[in-house]
């Protein structure tokens, strides 16, 4: 499926679904601005929009495969960019999945190439029905609201994470070891691939030195930078959560480790108590005291009861005393 948008800037209009076959007409003007979206692509219509706008073929290469991070290419009179949106599902087996967005960036026009549904692009494309306000300002600040489209959708993410850190922070004192495990290890993975994501994307706005890894007009540079703000927020606080997910999976071990010690501690006491109560059991069932007669048998059974009381106590006594009951 492709779409296309098109804004007039001296008759400051938009036209829609316009020929590609007349590409040059409609860009002879360094001011309008032809925006194309394919979304679901065939085996025909990005080959059909490669020629178009003689892509380089492993541009197009990347456009066919996923990509497994985001970068910018610079080509001749075009950047290649990949980007990546979160979908996120707590209660599927993979809890966040990526979905990849490819982009073209023309002096005066830009090409999105995506695969599955982006909320981002829907909500841009039909604010392109209603008026000019996407493009009417440069290719770089079309750019700058789909990425910014797709940054602000993080956002629900990461406060949602925050709040299972601390669900599990308090139920890491209730909950079998099992199921807490599994929880901070799916949150774990959850956090690696955001920051897998957010990373790239932050170096390719990063603004080293008074210069952007690609061209932007100097009336949009305040977008980018608000733009590059958001992405550092995202990123500490990705850093924020890691730090607190593995301080918290460290004490949840450290309960653990305290549980097993407490619980070999009992079984060692009453380990120590059995084993002098077996051996006065086993010495008076050897029949030792059988030339006493049969007549003494019930005495030395109240004996050795009463020396198994006895030492019992004392034991009892004793660990009491050192506290180690």
């Amino acid at each position: 499926m492709i779409k296309t948008y098109f804004y007039n800037h001296s008759e400051q209009k938009m036209f829609h679904d316009v020929d590609l076959a007349t590409k040059d007409q409609w860009l002879k003007s360094p001011e309008d601005l032809l925006w194309i979206d394919l979304y679901d692509v065939g085996n025909n219509e990005l080959p059909y929009i490669a020629k178009i706008f003689d892509f380089h073929p492993l541009a197009i290469e990347d456009c066919l495969h996923v990509s497994p991070r985001a970068k910018v290419d610079k080509y001749d009179d075009y950047y290649f960019f990949v980007f990546h949106a979160l979908r996120y599902n707590e209660e599927s087996d993979d809890e966040i999945t990526t979905v990849e967005l490819n982009v073209f960036l023309g002096p005066n026009y830009i090409v999105t190439i995506h695969k599955s549904p982006m909320n981002t692009i829907g909500r841009i494309a039909a604010m392109c029905h209603r008026n000019i306000s996407y493009l009417n300002r440069g290719p770089d600040y079309l750019l700058y609201a789909i990425v910014d489209g797709i940054t602000d959708e993080y956002f629900p993410i990461i406060d949602r994470i925050s709040v299972r850190i601390d669900e599990l922070e308090d139920e890491i004192y209730e909950h079998q070891m099992e199921e807490i495990t599994e929880e901070f290890l799916a949150l774990k993975r959850t956090i690696i691939l955001i920051r897998r994501v957010i990373m790239p994307q932050k170096r390719i706005f990063a603004n080293v030195n008074g210069r952007y890894s690609f061209d932007i007009s100097e009336e949009n540079v305040p977008f980018y930078t608000d733009l590059t703000d958001h992405l550092e927020r995202i990123s500490d606080s990705t850093e924020t959560f890691r730090d607190l997910v593995n301080g918290a999976l460290d004490t949840y071990y450290t309960i653990i480790s305290a549980k097993t010690t407490e619980t070999m501690r009992v079984l060692t006491i009453i380990s120590t108590i059995i084993l002098p109560l077996t051996f006065i059991t086993g010495l008076f069932g050897m029949n030792t005291f059988a030339w006493l007669g049969e007549e003494a048998e019930p005495y030395m059974l109240i004996v050795a009861l009463v020396i198994m009381l006895a030492m019992t106590f004392t034991m009892l006594h004793i660990f009491r005393k050192r506290k180690w009951l």
